[in-house]
């Protein structure tokens, strides 16, 4: 009996990146000996990347979306390899990237700056550059980022787009990002995407105080199966969780905190005094 081992996506992003190769092989019911002349790689180097004892890389990831037909899609391993080249994805984000890209609804709380899916281009380039600033990226990784959040924000525009419900700590609109042209832009971006039907957005006043559910960002999504998953971060690790009695109670939080939080109409009020400097 072949000995298959066993894979914890969460462990790392190139452990995320070989359970979801994976789990894309065995979905086509590919055994390593049939997909290896697809892509041109021996069954041995398969396997040694579903099971981290080799990274891959650049051509490797290209080839394999050409293989399964990702290329250019939310699914991309392309797109997965770059972020773990680049260092910027925290322990957990690429399984969870790979989740909201098909989820049918979102739920995201964020505090101090804007949610990743609602920033600009400009306000995701002043914060990448900022990390260029003080030496922990470069100037390609950074413009990298950006082009990877705009694939993200991308991958939501669909015939039938998911349902997005974003809570934003009040701190999220005063926090100054790229200087007053970058901000004022940032704050019509908000009042643009929550005119749409899919995006409900409100604002959790800083008078919420001790009600305040959480102390960290959250992402909630559920999937077309109604299955939950979530996803939080601390400074320097990211988690995602698919146990329901885990999970469960953290969307009752968020409900209550959507229930103390500014009306939709309200909060696009504030957001748009905000940007016209009106008290």
């Amino acid at each position: 009996m072949v000995n298959i081992k066993q894979l914890n996506p969460a462990s790392s992003p190139q452990a995320a990146f070989g359970a979801r190769f994976r789990k894309f092989r065995e979905d086509r019911g590919w055994t390593q000996d049939v997909l290896a002349p697809k892509i041109g790689y021996s069954s041995q180097h398969i396997s040694a990347v579903e099971t981290v004892r080799k990274p891959p890389t650049l051509r490797f990831s290209r080839k394999s979306d050409l293989a399964f037909g990702t290329t250019g899609t939310d699914e991309s391993f392309e797109r997965e390899y770059m972020e773990m080249r680049n260092g910027s994805l925290k322990e957990g984000f690429p399984e969870y990237v790979g989740y909201e890209g098909r989820a049918v609804e979102l739920r995201i709380y964020n505090l101090g700056l804007i949610p990743g899916l609602l920033q600009t281009p400009d306000y995701a380039r002043a914060m990448a550059y900022g990390a260029v600033e003080r030496g922990s990226i470069s100037y390609e990784q950074a413009d990298q980022r950006v082009e990877f959040l705009a694939r993200r924000q991308e991958a939501l525009v669909r015939s039938q787009p998911p349902m997005v419900f974003v809570v934003m700590d009040e701190s999220c609109l005063h926090q100054a990002i790229g200087g007053p042209e970058v901000m004022n832009a940032q704050l019509r971006r908000l009042e643009e995407m929550s005119a749409r039907p899919n995006w409900i957005i409100q604002v959790a006043p800083f008078s919420l105080g001790e009600r305040r559910a959480f102390d960290l960002p959250v992402n909630l999504l559920t999937m077309s199966d109604r299955s939950i998953v979530a996803y939080a971060e601390s400074q320097a690790q990211g988690y995602v969780e698919r146990e329901t009695s885990l999970v469960a109670p953290m969307f009752t939080a968020y409900h209550q905190m959507q229930g103390e939080s500014l009306s939709k109409t309200a909060s696009v009020a504030k957001i748009s005094k905000l940007r016209k400097g009106t008290p």
